[in-house]
């Protein structure tokens, strides 16, 4: 009896968890007319919500509240896999691109909690800044092609 490399079976097991997803991913892009909305939309949603209440945290100077928010922002959720999936494919060569901002996002945020911790005002408001700026750079980047693509298919 021949036993197969963990490694090999582990990957074997991503490629057709891929292709899987892949198929799925078609057949669900074909009835994109019935779908509902991607769940990222949602966390979107969440992400401006918390972004708000950093606003008006900072515009309080209430640091503990501003340090209580951003670790929702850094670790926000993430879409099921199959959507995930559909992300990604979408993003294709710019998947790099796309999970840079999403990295960028979330550290921005750990330091925006970490200077409302110490209430350190000027820090907080640079933090908040570069966050803002990361989450920018992303929507300019992918917002309208992302719509278009998920959204405004007839």
């Amino acid at each position: 009896m021949q036993h197969r490399h963990p490694c090999k079976t582990f990957f074997t097991a991503i490629a057709i968890g891929t292709l899987l997803a892949s198929n799925y991913s078609q057949a669900w892009a074909d009835d994109v007319e019935k779908a509902e909305p991607l769940a990222l939309r949602k966390i979107m949603q969440d992400l401006s919500k918390n972004m708000q209440s950093v606003t008006d945290g900072i515009s309080r100077e209430d640091w503990d509240m501003v340090g209580k928010i951003a670790p929702l922002i850094a670790d926000h959720s993430q879409p099921p896999l199959g959507e995930k999936m559909r992300i990604l494919m979408f993003a294709g060569t710019d998947v790099g691109k796309f999970e840079g901002y999403d990295k960028k996002t979330r550290q921005a945020a750990r330091a925006l909690e970490q200077a409302a911790l110490r209430s350190d005002g000027q820090t907080v408001i640079s933090s908040f800044a570069s966050l803002q700026n990361t989450c920018l750079t992303c929507h300019q980047s992918f917002r309208k092609p992302f719509v278009e693509h998920f959204y405004d298919q007839h």
